[in-house]
């Protein structure tokens, strides 16, 4: 990474501002999943032993810019204290007197975590004017800034990139430089014997991300949703699957303008269908043979053989987004047959995205991948340009 890190800076004596991804899956009011808790325990260590007061920030859901109790960060404060075995002192604001008071009171190695940054409209403001406003109240507690917050640094939001304009040093976590890492390394890999897997359910989200991966891979794998996007582009007949007019559209310009680049786009041999009105009734059939009163939900098992059998012969794998309808079972398979390849996959692989990370996750397969993004839009960013906005304001080395 050619920005700096916690590690190329003096931490003693200063009050540090860190950036954190706490964006947990909370289910009445209990965390149901604490891995981006435990993702930033390395760089909020390194900054304790050192004697740097740490004021943590985060944002959480999408509470739209005004307080909402459902959307705290309260419970994130106590699952990092018991990760930490150290108190973790939350404040019920981000902003103003409570911040300032409970900032004068820390010791060197106290840990502190704001209230959700989103719940002032100045966090996601795509007016500069109010977004700066917001971060300089946000940074002036503090004298220095360390985002480890990957998973939103390829946003221009006030936390991750405005604070910067007011804090110096400014300078890159323990899961940033991972994370730049790995990616960066699947950007530099030849194009021989890279695969890629693209699922989700929509084009229009992924079009950047296909298009730059299609002059940098030797495969390119579709499945889920998408897929019928791009059937219907050719015309087949999709019946009552999931395709709504922006990735139709998405999935056309793909195939109008990437002509020379199409030969390594694999779309699905055959699919896993439901009936509409008998969703107890399935059927897999080949790609040209979905019906119309019939919805197909994953790829069928004759293209996961073919996607597990191109991954598992890959020397770096990048896989983003799910094969198919993975929450309800049995349009699970798609997926479940590619996350046993990348896990058996002998090359270099790396899994971004929620439901992507999920499936290893429920196969206990996850400590078999090379490295399992915490971010699944800027992994797809970063591998389209090669950079992230929340990255690129970084102190250079």
């Amino acid at each position: 990474m050619d920005r700096k890190t916690v590690a190329e800076v003096e931490i003693s004596g200063h009050t540090i501002l860190v950036r954190v991804d706490f964006n947990v899956p909370l289910k009445d009011g209990q965390i149901t999943d604490d891995t981006r808790i435990v993702a930033a325990l390395d760089t909020i260590n390194y900054l304790r032993e050192r004697g740097g007061k740490v004021i943590l920030c985060s944002h959480l859901g999408r509470p739209k810019g005004k307080p909402d109790p459902q959307q705290s960060l309260a419970p994130c404060a106590a699952a990092l204290s018991a990760r930490l075995g150290a108190p973790v002192r939350f404040v019920p604001d981000c902003l103003g007197e409570d911040v300032s008071s409970a900032v004068a009171e820390m010791l060197p190695g106290d840990v502190i975590l704001l209230e959700n940054t989103r719940f002032y409209p100045g966090e996601e403001s795509k007016e500069e004017t109010e977004m700066l406003a917001f971060a300089k109240q946000l940074a002036a507690p503090a004298d220095m800034f360390v985002n480890d917050a990957f998973g939103s640094s390829h946003r221009k939001h006030a936390s991750v990139y405005g604070v910067t304009r007011f804090l110096s040093p400014c300078v890159g976590g323990f899961l940033i430089e991972k994370e730049v890492t790995a990616l960066t390394r699947l950007l530099q890999a030849p194009e021989q014997g890279f695969v890629a897997v693209i699922g989700g359910a929509k084009v229009q989200d992924k079009i950047g991300t296909i298009k730059s991966l299609l002059t940098k891979v030797e495969k390119l794998l579709i499945g889920g949703a998408m897929a019928w996007a791009f059937f219907k582009a050719q015309g087949k007949e999709i019946g009552g699957s999931l395709c709504d007019d922006k990735s139709l559209a998405a999935a056309r310009d793909i195939m109008d303008t990437m002509g020379e680049y199409l030969p390594k786009l694999s779309l699905p041999q055959d699919v896993h269908m439901q009936k509409i009105d008998e969703p107890s009734e399935t059927a897999q059939v080949g790609a040209e043979e979905i019906r119309p009163e019939w919805s197909a939900l994953d790829i069928g098992p004759q293209t996961g053989e073919a996607y597990a059998a191109a991954v598992l012969a890959a020397e770096n794998v990048f896989w983003n987004g799910p094969m198919g309808k993975f929450e309800e079972q049995p349009f699970d398979q798609g997926t479940l047959t590619v996350a046993k390849a990348v896990a058996e996959c002998p090359g270099f692989t790396v899994v971004g995205g929620g439901d992507s990370v999920a499936a290893i996750t429920q196969m206990g397969v996850a400590d078999q991948v090379d490295h399992v993004s915490t971010g699944g839009g800027a992994s797809l960013e970063f591998i389209e340009f090669g950079s992230l906005p929340g990255v690129d304001v970084l102190d250079k080395k």
